[in-house]
């Protein structure tokens, strides 16, 4: 693990200063009446009451382990050590992970079994903690981060998110996450409310990018595998029904053209595609290339 030892992710300090205990006292005050994420439902969590996310006191965690899929730069040669939470604040009508997401496969797991979770990605030899949809479970990241941090875990924390997040909840997140990892799914609200739930995507995601591009810049690589910064994800949809050349007109000109931004085309029906005829087939050569080439004349040129 040397190509990494010379990197010390943002949370050690943190923790040492005493901040990330207030960070996690705060973020679990909240889950009183749970405003972590746009939906604002105001249950009491802690009380086993349940709101859009339908996720209590305990996260819920599907599966863990390396992972090879993401993009190279936080798989290397020994993979990304990814926690997939179960549940999600949106209601994606394609997700590929709906079974999770959706349907709710995963395990209750307490603060000590999540950090022994994240402690043993580090031990199995993964370059980094890749935390897959935590926005719902923002305090229950938080205080087993801590305990993981008294056994030894010294990898990059990635947050890997749909994007549709609380700018008040990043704000905690200040010193903490090395790596953000958001999707930026639509630039068009009707889109966004159809396919989504979720209308006012558009700005709030933006508003999301621009506080996490705030707080670890573009991102950052050393010896071939990221150690900070912002890595943002777009999937192309059929017929771009995503809006995706104002995404990129924001990405170029709000943030910089130096982002990393991952243009996926790996789109297929999935889930409740089926009944949408428009996201019913895979999207074609002449979808994406067009927003490549868009993304070319923009002068971005990193990730894709």
């Amino acid at each position: 693990m040397r190509d990494q030892e010379t990197y010390r992710p943002r949370y050690l300090e943190t923790y040492e200063s005493g901040a990330l205990e207030r960070k996690t006292e705060e973020a679990r005050e909240r889950l009183k009446d749970c405003d972590l994420c746009p939906r604002k439902c105001h249950v009491n969590r802690l009380a086993a009451e349940k709101g859009y996310c339908r996720t209590g006191e305990y996260a819920l965690v599907s599966s863990t382990g390396p992972h090879f899929g993401e993009e190279p730069e936080l798989v290397g040669t020994r993979g990304s050590g990814t926690i997939f939470f179960t549940h999600c604040n949106l209601q994606c009508v394609y997700c590929q992970n709906y079974d999770i997401s959706q349907l709710g496969q995963g395990q209750e797991l307490s603060p000590q079994e999540l950090a022994h979770r994240m402690r043993r990605l580090r031990m199995l030899g993964c370059h980094n903690v890749n935390l897959v949809s935590p926005t719902h479970v923002v305090p229950q990241i938080l205080e087993a981060l801590k305990i993981a941090i008294e056994d030894g875990l010294t990898i990059p924390l990635v947050y890997n998110t749909h994007g549709y997040e609380n700018v008040e909840t990043l704000r905690l997140l200040e010193g903490v996450v090395d790596i953000y990892m958001p999707d930026t799914k639509y630039s068009d609200e009707e889109a966004a409310s159809k396919y989504s739930d979720a209308r006012n995507y558009p700005e709030v995601n933006r508003k999301a990018l621009l506080e996490m591009h705030n707080q670890v810049g573009t991102l950052q690589i050393q010896n071939g595998i990221a150690t900070r910064g912002l890595l943002i994800r777009h999937l192309v949809l059929p017929h771009n029904l995503s809006g995706p050349f104002k995404t990129l007109d924001f990405i170029a000109h709000r943030l910089s053209k130096d982002s990393y931004v991952n243009i996926m085309a790996q789109y297929r029906p999935c889930y409740m595609a089926e009944k949408y005829s428009e996201l019913s087939k895979k999207i074609t050569f002449s979808d994406y290339s067009q927003v490549t080439e868009y993304a070319r004349k923009l002068g971005l040129k990193r990730g894709f």
